[in-house]
């Protein structure tokens, strides 16, 4: 008798592993640039350059990336910009690791701090957090059928189990122009740009990817003229596009992670040959896990009824799709403006960070915080642009019932909206919406089986089978354990006792025939 099994390709994750460490050096001005007088605004990014996976350790190499706005004496457009890198190396203990294995490594900044030391030097420090981890993909054998000239009885349980369809890292190139209004000076120089992507959705499709959200762009520029005299601009771009990926097909369940990598903002003729758009050019670094549901008839137990039959069995964990979540709240707070008087608010942006999640009854417990920047214009002269970081807390309930431990993955959560109006020249009050996006899995440990081995039904073990009997059922009989042990088929002793239903009551009797 052979077993057919059908193969059901899943991923976990294997292992993860968190790691904090600090960067500080002192950074001196080019020789082109000119002195600093006092500092305006700064910005950091991690940029992962190298990732070797060893046994229980994976070693990190990259970069800070660093911008710094400073203000300096010179007469036109004081103000300058200073770019640079802080390399680092970095080792993340991680049991379980291997040297074939592919880990994820994500890098963020924690907190920037520049200082000036002096007019030429400046002291930068910033905490990082490396988040690293192997997500494994696995095979697991499941029992649909038997095929042999044995007659048996099985039993089967109807699942729709999830598996992975799809599994790779791609990209999705962006490229976008903008042309500033007709009451904004030409550009000269970009000084300082910000661009980040909001309402983000992919959808599976025949053999691709639609992607689609808005691009928020705000740059701050020196404009043409005697007096440079500098200006903001600010806008939100929807956009759409498709991204290439075989196999993929409507009715797939997406999970994508994305993050910005390359990205650059180019000054560009308009069609009258003015400087006076700009071009962006972004590439997205994406992981894709398309997922599919297929209904099965699992096979979970087998017996003989001409033969002896036996079966090894494992345990193992199915999952199943609970639900697709979205959820939304809004979060509120006024906040003090510490260092300086604001005259007029330029722009404001954020992430979330999601500090801790639990599963309570019926939903999913969400608990982090808004990390919010907001850049302003001071109105002095010799400080002229301010900038001023705040946390604000939230807290959520993403309602899913029926979710159980573990079984649950949260997508990145979002800034829908956001809006920061000055009260006074000291107090902002802010107003946001978080959105949070759910895959909610359903774990199903199972024991099923590996391996059937037939023999011939032992004729002494036969012969000491009564020809008929009148069974009378016992607290915990059914009509499976029932026939197994007479070597009788289920439908058989349906079909003798008249039986509408799998029901037994204790007592029942039943009329039992061998070699029925």
């Amino acid at each position: 008798m052979e077993l057919i099994k059908r193969n059901i390709h899943m991923d976990r994750m294997k292992t993860e592993a968190v790691t904090q460490f600090a960067l500080e050096d002192d950074v001196n001005l080019p020789e082109n640039k000119p002195d600093i007088h006092t500092l305006n605004l700064e910005k950091g990014e991690v940029v992962i350059e190298e990732i070797k996976p060893g046994t229980d350790v994976v070693h990190v190499k990259g970069y800070l990336a660093y911008s710094v706005l400073y203000h300096t004496e010179e007469s036109g457009c004081n103000l300058a910009v200073l770019e640079g890198r802080l390399p680092f190396e970095e080792k993340i203990n991680m049991n379980g690791a291997t040297p074939a294995e592919h880990v994820m490594v994500e890098g963020e900044v924690e907190d920037l701090t520049v200082g000036l030391i002096n007019s030429r030097k400046l002291n930068l420090q910033t905490l990082i957090t490396l988040t690293s981890g192997i997500r494994e993909i696995y095979d697991e054998e499941v029992p649909v059928a038997v095929h042999g000239e044995e007659r048996v009885e099985y039993r089967k349980v109807s699942l729709e189990p999830v598996q992975v369809a799809i599994c790779k890292n791609d990209i999705f190139r962006l490229k976008e122009e903008v042309t500033l209004p007709a009451n904004y000076p030409n550009i000269f120089q970009i000084l300082w740009s910000t661009v980040s992507l909001g309402d983000m959705n992919f959808k599976p499709m025949e053999e691709k990817i639609s992607v689609s959200g808005d691009i928020h762009i705000f740059f701050l520029y020196e404009g043409e003229g005697e007096e440079h005299p500098v200006r903001s601009f600010e806008t939100v771009l929807p956009f759409s596009g498709t991204m290439e990926c075989h196999g993929c097909s409507e009715g797939m369940i997406p999970d994508v992670r994305w993050k910005i990598g390359q990205k650059e903002l180019t000054v560009r003729p308009d069609l009258d040959g003015e400087e006076r758009s700009v071009g962006l050019e972004l590439v997205l670094d994406c992981a894709v896990r398309m997922y599919e549901e297929e209904a099965l008839d699992i096979i979970t137990d087998i017996y003989g009824v001409t033969s002896e039959v036996d079966t090894i069995m494992h345990e193992a964990e199915m999952r199943k799709l609970l639900s697709r979540v979205t959820g939304k709240t809004k979060v509120a707070d006024r906040v003090q403006i510490k260092t300086g008087k604001v005259l007029q608010l330029l722009h404001s942006e954020g992430t979330v960070s999601p500090d801790h999640q639990e599963i309570s009854e019926n939903g999913i417990m969400l608990q982090g915080t808004m990390n919010l920047r907001t850049m302003y214009i001071t109105g002095e002269d010799e400080d002229p642009y301010g900038c001023t970081e705040f946390q604000i807390p939230y807290q959520y309930m993403l309602e899913v019932p029926g979710i159980t431990e573990g079984g649950f993955e949260i997508a990145r959560p979002e800034i829908e909206q956001l809006q920061m109006t000055m009260l006074d020249s000291e107090e902002m009050d802010v107003k946001a919406v978080l959105s949070f996006n759910a895959v909610v899995f359903q774990k199903i440990p199972m024991s099923l089986i590996s391996q059937v081995m037939v023999a011939p039904l032992d004729t002494a073990k036969k012969m000491s089978l009564p020809g008929m009997v009148i069974y009378s059922v016992k607290e915990g009989d059914n009509l499976w354990n029932i026939g197994r042990k007479y070597y009788v088929s289920v439908d058989k002793l349906r079909e003798l006792n008249h039986l509408e239903s799998d029901e037994l009551t204790k007592g029942q009797k039943l009329l039992i025939v061998k070699g029925s």
